[in-house]
């Protein structure tokens, strides 16, 4: 289906009139509470608001631009050519745990894409209460088919007049449905009811503010009428700043639902707010709280739980989705699942299960005995269990006692002493990957809000998971191909006592391209070498290979450091592929006890002496491998006598941010003086030990040693 094409002439404001007129149309004829429009911006992926009927517009702002390939209802459904219809609150959520995050209210919604057959324009969003019947009728289907025809011939006509209409900066609040404006002498009629009665009433428009409070109610939040008109109450009266008023004002807007509560105003009066809302606001009744009756007490749940629902379970949700977004690793993700919901959502227990191989196997648990966690591993996806069950259906199952539990399941047996439990889909780019299972320690009544937020939070769970997974497949195959082209061991050679270590720094596929190597080359010479690839992905480590390769088929011809490096950077700029190396060769005489080295751009090797006494060795820089053909690498030679310790590292060993390198390689190498009488397998710990708790390190680390003995 193809976009509108980027307009060549000015837009009308008059087609988004006509398009404002078909919205108002189009809600009134379904019985909507609510009327949404997208239009695609031409030239771009992004589905824009264009029209909002029925909320205002900061309920919607998180909603203003939709990416056409997020997975929300109307961009779906534009995608796919096809109405999206759902049927409530838990639906929603576990469908679309990202809507459910910001609305986790009980509505149903449809959304329709607005198209010709040809050209996809936007999109149509509609909500009705939830006493809708769970299907649209047929004369609604017919009306929301007809808006969008309608629009879709809107918006071409437009283009083709040349004067298309597109997407406002600010999407177009549509005013109230009004059935009569009252006369003056009614309206003063009305001021005065509203002033005789004794309890408080006031009235907020979609926006939440107040438009008329009469005195009892003013004396009753203790502020001015004046100070009220105008303003949302939570944002001037301190103590309603807790968001129980907004979300409940949010919630009535939404779902067209009555909503009630009660707040404590200091010092020590409740007052209780009953809010009824329709398409033009909300009028609100507020009468001072019985004794009897808690702050924050719903009417509407005379017994309600403890556990976050509303605003404030949307903040815990939020908190976690943002601590969820950095999580690198499957265990990364059970951490902080098990850290953040148990406090913040109230289970005792949680268990994380995913399918692997006809199996369901526990991944992380909390508040679970192990040797519990132990039976339940590994159960057969053939098994008839509510976790199994909740895998294969993709359905969520809540059993508020065990005695629940135990009619659905007959042979279930009362073993983790909790009372009751949640077992919840982990579902993620609609594909169903294991299952979370919530145990508390009382009984719940899990009301639909709260089944939502916990369905929700599922959804936010598997979709970690899921990029942790990748993360850990990615992660696994990345190092297993730097692995592969690291020496698995290194040679045994008689007259040197060598010891190597290699420490890969990052994330994901960030793979680096540290190499070092120990290449026999006859009876009585050998040599070593130590490089760093440029970049930290597979096309370092793959040339990396490609280095160390030809630094090998070099080395064992008897080629003098100088050359060896001058060949390999012959062949790197032969190769051009951008990236540069630094290498460090070196050529041992075992009979002679002495040493050849050359450096490309590579970090000084450290020389401690027989005697202790450990030096930086100077050697010449040249340029490093890959940027000059012609460059000259020019050769050292230094005295190995038996006990000489050399040590070769790459620059991650040495370099942190705000540290001085110069600095860094004189620390190293006094803790390599001080580290004598040991291994070399003791004394490579010792030093990476030493480097890596000094400071964070944001690159890999190869280090090799290497002991002269007097074995020639």
């Amino acid at each position: 289906m193809q976009q509108p094409a980027p307009p060549d002439s000015v837009p009308d404001p008059g087609g988004l009139e006509q398009l404002n007129a078909a919205v108002a149309d189009i809600v009134q004829d379904s019985g909507a509470s609510v009327g949404l429009v997208y239009l695609l911006a031409p030239g771009e992926r992004v589905l824009r608001l264009a029209v909002v009927s029925g909320v205002s517009q900061q309920i919607a702002a998180p909603w203003a631009r939709i990416d056409v390939g997020a997975p929300i209802p109307v961009a779906d459904a534009m995608r796919e050519g096809r109405l999206v219809w759902l049927s409530g609150q838990e639906e929603v959520a576990r469908r679309y745990p990202r809507l459910g995050l910001v609305l986790p209210y009980d509505f149903m919604l449809a959304a329709a894409p607005i198209t010709d057959g040809t050209t996809a324009w936007g999109g149509l969003v509609l909500l009705w209460p939830i006493w809708h019947p769970p299907q649209l009728s047929r004369s609604e289907s017919d009306a929301v088919s007809a808006f969008c025809r309608r629009a879709a011939l809107l918006l071409q006509r437009a283009t083709d007049s040349g004067h298309p209409v597109l997407p406002p900066e600010k999407p177009r609040v549509l005013p109230p449905p009004r059935p009569r404006a009252p006369e003056r002498a009614e309206a003063l009629a009305a001021v005065d009811f509203a002033e005789r009665l004794p309890m408080g009433c006031c009235a907020l428009d979609l926006d939440g503010r107040i438009t008329f409070i009469n005195t009892a109610a003013a004396d009753l939040v203790g502020a001015g009428a004046a100070v009220l008109r105008g303003a949302r109450p939570w944002e001037v009266l301190l103590w309603l700043h807790e968001p129980v008023f907004e979300d409940r004002y949010r919630a009535a807007v939404v779902t067209r639902q009555p909503m009630s509560f009660t707040v404590l105003r200091p010092p020590d009066t409740s007052l209780t707010f009953h809010l009824f809302p329709d398409g033009s606001g909300v009028s609100v009744h507020i009468t001072p709280a019985s004794t009897k009756q808690a702050p924050n007490a719903s009417r509407q749940q005379p017994q309600p739980s403890a556990e976050p629902t509303g605003a404030t379970a949307l903040y815990h949700l939020m908190h976690l989705a943002a601590t969820l977004t950095e999580a690198v690793g499957t265990k990364e993700v059970v951490d902080l699942v098990a850290d953040q919901m148990v406090p913040a959502f109230g289970p005792q227990a949680l268990a994380l299960m995913t399918a692997e191989e006809g199996r369901l196997h526990i991944i992380g648990y909390r508040g679970y005995a192990a040797e519990l966690m132990d039976h339940f591993d590994a159960v057969p996806l053939t098994s008839s269990t509510p976790a199994v069950r909740v895998l294969a259906t993709g359905v969520p199952s809540f059993f508020a006692t065990f005695a629940d539990l135990k009619r659905a399941y007959s042979p279930a047996v009362h073993q983790d002493n909790m009372a009751a439990w949640a077992f919840l889909p982990l579902i993620a780019s609609g594909r169903i990957i294991g299952s979370l299972v919530l145990a508390y320690d009382q009984p719940q009544s899990f009301t639909p809000a709260e089944r939502a937020v916990l369905t929700s939070l599922a959804g936010l769970i598997a979709q970690a998971l899921d990029r942790a997974r990748l993360y850990d497949t990615k992660h696994q195959l990345a190092h297993a191909l730097q692995s592969s082209l690291l020496p698995r061991t290194l040679p045994r050679i008689h007259g040197l006592d060598v010891a190597a270590r290699y420490l890969p720094a990052g994330r994901g596929m960030d793979i680096g391209g540290d190499f070092y190597d120990l290449i026999r080359c006859d009876e009585t010479t050998a040599a070593v070498a130590i490089g760093d690839v440029q970049g930290h992905n597979v096309t370092a480590a793959a040339l990396m290979g490609q280095v160390r390769t030809a630094v090998h088929a070099h080395a064992t011809v008897g080629t003098p450091p100088g050359d060896v490096l001058a060949r390999t950077n012959r062949l790197l700029t032969d190769l051009d592929t951008g990236l540069f190396t630094s290498c460090l060769y070196a050529h041992l005489d075992l009979g002679r006890h002495r040493a050849h080295l050359a450096s490309a751009g590579h970090p000084p090797p450290l020389l401690r002496h027989p005697d202790g006494h450990t030096e930086v060795l100077h050697v010449p820089p040249g340029l490093l491998l890959g940027i000059e053909p012609d460059a000259d690498y020019p050769t050292i030679e230094i005295p190995l006598p038996p006990g000489t310790v050399l040590a070769l590292y790459t620059d991650g060993l040495v370099e942190t941010p705000g540290t001085d390198i110069d600095e860094a390689t004189a620390d190293l190498a006094h803790q390599l003086e001080q580290a004598q009488d040991r291994t070399m397998e003791a004394l490579a710990e010792t030093l990476i030990h030493y480097a890596t708790k000094s400071a964070p390190r944001h690159d890999d680390i190869a280090l090799l040693l290497i002991q002269a003995s007097a074995g020639q």
